[in-house]
């Protein structure tokens, strides 16, 4: 429904029911389709309209799109509670799987993928075997989905008709979101079985590498999820799996990147904003997943191969690509920060050499919420080095006079823990400590002596000259655990501490009433005082003592101690010297906390609620689900995502988008290959970003004759107006030809035009001249085009969005394709010598190679032209058994060489095509163009 039809759910009436259903079968179509609206608004707000059941169903037979989305919601809804009369709609959705348009093809399948009733399952298998096998991609990825929604419904029949190996099939397609869809189809199902349903091979892993450099933010989500599973068999494939996936630590979502670390955002963001605040239990597995984990599951899957990689320089310069990603997500909202540290908190305890030298971006700020600066803080002290101390010393200084107590304390408890951690740094970090017991704040005071205990413990009879300093506040103490670490200091050092003596029978004064852990410590020190200073005073202290932990108390933890010191000191003292004043084992640091096979485990489950709890997912959870909603879920996005490798197919609707489109819109229903345009805001309200693209009005000379160009805008969508278009490769020069028909029945004029950002930053570089077309007459022209200067981000793909307008119409959108070797320049011929020396200089990882099974070279020198026009050069040639092996070479703009390798039998069907460039993720275009040159 649009904004416009908020007004369907604001009625109060009663006893509508029969109203509507007079509505639904009315004669008008528009008065049906409000109908629908009125029920699916009722619906929506919990009203029960199921007995209108039959009536909507007969609203299905329509040519409409919308109403039959509407009625397609409400059967997803109803059916479950009619199964018999569902039955009624399985003709339509049969029929609907046959259509001429694709989005209604798709919607028919995924319809009846969601309908959970087991009547309708058998008459769901013929619709999605042509649907798998469909040409068109939007309906094979939505197909490729929907065998996993059926899997769970009843997996034997899944696995009976052959639907297990036809997901398999497609991770081969050569779009890359169907490939995404068949890989999380297939985890999926594959977390539903007890037996192995998915597993990547060395085959399929180069298809799913080769994907990874298309696909949308969330295909990539997809296929780096199943790759972070996968083991590489030596260094070399690890290198490789490392070398194709670190450039998507660079992608502009997060989840992206949080991907990558693991091998490696909401179409409702605020819905889910707040959640990560408490982290509750209540939370769905998925949610962590859509916020951030793209980022980690690269990390991830790079942190498990680094493991098989023996070369040190590779793992040096990881982990330099690593930080940066990392560091940018601490920008990010205070609740994705959350997630960010709990992940790089496992992370810099397995690898601590990727942000060793950005500690200061772990500083924390005067306005991050405490759960944010906690978690800072605890990777600080996990990066805290020799060379870094007196920076973060200053920090914790500065911290512990903050306002929070549990901050303040926690900064205070740092210091210390640097100290034990980094000897070197300990005096320093006493020092520090002593400034901050001079400024007499109570908790302050009492952190500072519970960590110099641990300060004794770690560095004994090195820094004892403090514990004048620490008696001066000896009456302050109120903290159990304070007064505890108090006493076990001067019972330590009672030969060093002259009043020692007085000191524990102030705190006897009270021993009934101090808690366990005070009396425990009390007994103990006392013990030790009795056995350094033999003399009267502690003799009596220890009558007082043990008497009051035996007879005057119930704890039995305290009892059965007094009792065992009792008999050591009557029976033989020296041996109680043995056990009490025994020399104690020195504590160590205790900030890599995790036990190693706990943090390998955590690790590999990076970017799930486990890296955000540190558990395993079982102590938090009973069955554990990975994969992650996909946008076959979202029907709202329907009509306006992208279905067709057309490139008219978003001009369909044939009139501006509203603006709150581009908001709603899911981002994995965009295609890479063959993707449609977001929708765009209004033209020349200039909401396309404009820094470099021109809106031009002026003349343009006619376009020469030629083949028929393509029809990106047809007149049924445009009002009458239809254009044809096509970008050409003219004298060195790339032009945009294009053609322009009235159809309508009124003079249009004053043609403007804008090209959104893509992949090789095309503009227009010139004037647009159309004259005025009177009804019945075209005119021809062609744009010049100038490259780089409105570059969009992600991986590169041929999708050119443009929008036009004139004077007495709408702005009309449609999407175009880049044709890969139009932009192949004249200078892209090498020398043999040049050609060899540049692929040996090249790694074999930028080695990339493709077949065509269907492309056939009938004679040599007749494909050689036919490339050669194209500006793809011969350099040699060989034969190879019965194989022609054709060498060639190609340059596009900014002096990026391919160098090509086509090998193939003369007259039989089959090419394979291998390149080596220094832009590797360039292949898939490149081999697009290729495929479609050899064809022409």
């Amino acid at each position: 429904m649009s904004g416009h039809d908020s007004k369907y759910f604001s009625t109060t009436k009663k006893g509508e029911i029969p109203e509507l259903k007079e509505e639904l079968n009315s004669q008008y179509k528009d008065k049906r389709k409000d109908a629908v609206k009125k029920v699916i608004a009722a619906m929506t707000v919990g009203k029960d309209v199921s007995s209108l059941f039959t009536d909507v169903v007969n609203c299905m037979q329509t040519e409409n799109l919308e109403l039959k989305k509407l009625v397609y919601l409400y059967l997803i809804n109803y059916a479950k509670s009619q199964p018999d009369l569902a039955i009624l709609a399985v003709n339509t959705f049969v029929k609907d799987s046959q259509d001429p348009n694709p989005l209604i093809r798709a919607l028919a399948v995924r319809t009846m993928g969601c309908i959970r009733v087991d009547k309708i399952t058998e008459y769901l298998c013929d619709p999605l075997q042509r649907c798998l096998k469909d040409d068109d991609p939007y309906v094979r990825k939505t197909a490729a989905i929907c065998v996993a929604k059926l899997y769970d419904i009843n997996a034997e029949l899944v696995e009976d008709r052959g639907f297990l190996d036809a997901l398999k099939d497609l991770i081969s397609d050569n779009n890359p979101m169907v490939v995404a869809n068949a890989v999380a189809a297939l985890a999926e199902i594959q977390e539903s079985s007890s037996r192995p349903i998915f597993e990547i091979t060395s085959h399929t892993l180069s298809k799913l590498l080769t994907a990874l450099n298309e696909c949308t933010e969330w295909g990539q989500v997809f296929i780096l999820d199943a790759l972070s599973k996968y083991k590489a068999a030596d260094a070399r494939e690890a290198e490789n799996i490392v070398e194709r996936v670190t450039p998507r630590l660079q992608h502009a979502n997060c989840a992206v990147v949080l991907s990558a670390v693991k091998v490696g955002l909401f179409p409702s963001f605020s819905q889910t904003y707040f959640f990560l605040k408490i982290c509750s239990s209540m939370i769905s597995f998925d949610i962590i997943r859509h916020f951030a984990n793209t980022h980690f599951l690269m990390l991830q899957m790079i942190l498990q191969q680094m493991e098989l990689i023996t070369s040190t320089d590779v793992v040096r310069n990881l982990c330099k690509k690593m930080a940066p990603p990392l560091v940018t997500l601490l920008s990010a909202e205070p609740e994705i920060q959350y997630v960010a540290l709990r992940n790089i908190n496992l992370i810099v305890q397995k690898r601590p050499t990727i942000l060793a030298h950005e500690i200061k971006v772990f500083f924390c700020k005067y306005n991050d919420p405490i759960y944010v600066k906690m978690e800072k803080l605890e990777i600080m002290i996990k990066l805290a080095s020799d060379r870094n101390i007196d920076q973060v010393l200053l920090e914790f200084k500065e911290y512990a006079t903050e306002v929070d107590v549990d901050f303040v304390r926690k900064a205070v408890r740092a210091i210390g823990r640097c100290a034990i951690k980094l000897e070197r740094a300990a005096e320093r970090c006493i020092s520090v400590l002593l400034e901050l017991i001079k400024i007499k704040v109570n908790y302050v005071v009492q952190e500072a002596i519970i960590v110099i205990k641990d300060i004794f413990r770690r560095y004994p009879n090195t820094y004892e000259s403090i514990i004048a300093t620490l008696c001066e506040s000896l009456d302050t103490l109120d903290e159990p655990e304070a007064k505890a670490s108090m006493i076990w200091i001067i019972g330590e050092y009672a030969e060093r501490i002259d009043n020692a003596d007085e000191l524990l029978e102030s705190f006897l004064e009270s021993f009934p009433e101090e808690p366990p852990q005070v009396q425990l410590q009390l007994l103990t020190a006392t013990v030790k005082l009795f056995l350094k200073k033999p003399t009267e005073g502690p003799q009596q202290m220890i009558q007082v003592v043990l008497n009051n932990a035996t007879v005057e108390t119930d704890n039995p933890d305290l009892r059965d101690r007094a009792y065992i010191y009792w008999r050591l000191l009557s029976t033989d003292p020296e041996a109680a010297k043995d056990v009490v004043l025994a020399e104690k084992p020195v504590i160590s640091d205790d900030s890599n906390q995790l036990d190693p096979s706990l943090l390998d485990e955590l690790l590999s489950n990076i970017a799930t609620l486990s890296s955000v709890y540190h558990k395993p997912p079982e102590a938090f959870i009973t069955r554990v689900k990975t994969t992650q909603k996909t946008e076959d879920e979202e029907y709202a996005d329907a009509g306006e995502q992208g279905y067709s490798d057309s490139p008219a197919g978003v001009a369909e609707s044939g009139v501006s988008p509203p603006a709150s489109t581009a908001i709603a819109q899911h981002p994995a229903a965009r295609q890479p290959a063959t993707p449609a345009a977001p929708a765009l805001p209004d033209l020349l309200d200039l909401g396309m970003d404009n820094s470099n693209s021109a809106i031009v009005s002026a003349d343009q000379p006619a376009a020469p004759a030629g083949p028929p160009l393509p029809v990106v805008l047809p007149a049924s969508s445009g009002q009458g107006l239809q254009i044809s278009a096509q970008l050409v490769r003219r004298d060195g020069q790339v032009f945009y030809s294009m053609m322009f028909e009235n159809n309508s029945q009124v003079p249009l004029d004053g043609f403007m035009i804008q090209f959104n950002k893509n992949t090789f930053g095309l503009a227009a570089g010139g004037q647009l001249q159309v004259p005025q077309l009177l009804p019945g007459t075209s005119a021809s022209t062609l744009l010049p085009m100038v490259l780089f200067q409105n570059i969009s981000p992600g991986p590169p793909n041929t999708l050119l969005q443009v929008a036009v307008k004139n004077n007495q119409q709408p702005v009309w959108y449609f999407n175009d394709k880049i044709y890969f070797h139009v932009l192949f320049t004249e200078d892209g011929r090498m020398e043999r010598s040049t050609f060899l020396e540049t692929w040996k200089s090249l790694p074999d990882s930028n080695e990339v190679s493709r077949d065509f099974p269907s492309s056939v070279i009938n004679g040599v020198e007749t494909t050689l032209d036919r490339l050669a026009s194209s500006n793809m050069f011969f350099i040699a040639k060989r034969k190879h058994a019965n194989q022609e092996v054709l060498y060639l070479s190609a340059k596009i703009p900014q002096g990026i060489p391919f160098l090509i390798e086509l090998t193939t039998v003369i007259g039989t069907p089959g090419v394979k095509c291998a390149i080596k460039t220094p832009s590797p993720e360039m292949a898939p275009l490149f081999f697009e163009a290729v495929e479609t040159l050899l064809k022409s």
